[in-house]
């Protein structure tokens, strides 16, 4: 069944967008559309709107998206438009995009949408109708041999760390298909990306997402799902500074800012990655925990070890739950690792460290993300609910 049979009348989908200076920046540099109206603060206070205005088509442009990702998503033809600017939007408004389905033109696999957009406020601000064809894949007939090996898929959260990065190459070398992710640092994503093409040939696809913000995970995981039914592979790498002070000395958001990063996102994470998952009755997942709750804890990390300590727990718990339908639910625990988390900590406070490990010196990121790779692998399918800590023997059990 093709997609235009599967929508109906009535359905819907949304967006949300926060407009900013960088916005407008871009959309002057891509139209050429430098209106003073939208980019001067004195011409804009001798007009009646008294501050800069967004372009009307900016605003409008989230209509392409909402059509192009969501509904009807890959296959649209977008043709005709109609446009009705109700209200001004600013930098710092919060627009919410609607579409809905209104009527199918069964002939010609034409939907018509209204398409209106909303303000923080709940005023509208545009209101609009497209038309849009849907066009549909030819269907290919492909024969597959049973010997052909199984597609892998990892999802690498944080890929633009230490670790991350690490796990990201090494995954490259085991032939997985690869999605990064990052939040701020796109450039070093687009080095990434071109260092995994070099190694396996694949391009891998480039998210990025606020991790601890509910709607960002969510696009993140509808970007997936427009090019993978599921992953086979769930790998967590995200950091947050660690701040270093003693427990007189911190904030409350010193540990809340720990627990959005380890607790909070990768609730909202596994929550979607698992329902991936289960229906191929399989799947590894595997985040990051620190030896730093494996032993005596630094008295100065208290946000730091409070946070690790209940995602501990939280993992276990998945793993006693999914282990029966087939899912290896696990965590990696680094000792001191020698990448940009630990930039703060003094070189003799890293000196007098590695004197205390039997191996003589901080791990490498290649190293963790070996025994990754190998949690992902085949060969830990009977391994569930464990830490594995990699420490040079610091901490032996």
């Amino acid at each position: 069944m093709g997609k235009f049979e599967i929508i109906n009348i009535g359905d819907k989908a949304e967006l949300r967008h926060v407009i900013s200076n960088s916005d407008i920046e871009t959309f002057v540099d891509l139209t050429g559309d430098d209106n003073k109206i939208h980019i001067n603060k004195d011409f804009a206070q001798k007009t009646s709107f008294k501050k800069p205005v967004a372009h009307g088509m900016l605003s409008a442009s989230f209509i392409s998206t909402i059509i192009g990702t969501k509904l009807p998503g890959d296959g649209a033809l977008w043709f005709s438009q109609k446009l009705s600017f109700l209200l001004p939007v600013r930098v710092g408004d919060e627009i919410l995009v609607k579409a809905e389905v209104v009527k199918k033109i069964d002939k010609q696999n034409i939907i018509e949408l209204s398409t209106d957009i909303f303000n923080q406020k709940n005023q509208k601000v545009v209101e609009g109708m497209a038309s849009v064809k849907i066009v549909e894949p030819e269907p290919v007939v492909e024969e597959v041999l049973e010997s052909e090996s199984e597609t892998k898929t990892a999802l690498i959260i944080g890929a633009t760390g230490g670790i991350g990065a690490a796990t990201a190459r090494r995954f490259a070398k085991d032939n997985y298909e690869l999605i990064i992710h990052y939040n701020r640092n796109k450039q070093a994503a687009l080095d990434l990306k071109k260092e995994i093409i070099t190694i396996s040939g694949k391009e891998p696809i480039l998210i990025q997402a606020d991790i601890t913000d509910e709607l960002s995970v969510e696009s993140l995981f509808e970007r997936i799902e427009r090019d993978y039914s599921s992953i086979s592979t769930f790998v967590n790498c995200a950091t947050f500074p660690i701040p270093q002070t003693s427990f007189l000395k911190t904030e409350w958001r010193d540990i809340s800012n720990q627990l959005d990063i380890n607790l909070k996102a990768n609730f909202l994470l596994l929550k979607k990655a698992i329902s991936m998952m289960l229906p191929q009755k399989k799947g590894k997942v595997i985040t990051i925990s620190t030896e730093a709750i494996e032993s005596t804890p630094a008295s100065d990390w208290v946000s730091y070890v409070t946070a690790k300590s209940a995602l501990s727990g939280f993992i276990k718990s998945l793993a006693l739950e999914f282990a029966p339908k087939g899912l290896n639910i696990n965590m990696v625990s680094p000792g001191m690792t020698n990448t940009e988390l630990i930039s703060d900590i003094p070189e003799k406070s890293r000196l007098l460290y590695a004197a205390k490990v039997p191996s003589r010196r901080l791990a490498k990121p290649e190293e963790i993300a070996g025994v990754i790779s190998f949690l992902a692998s085949e060969d830990a399918n009977y391994i569930v609910g464990e830490t594995i800590r990699v420490n040079g023997g610091k901490n032996m059990i």
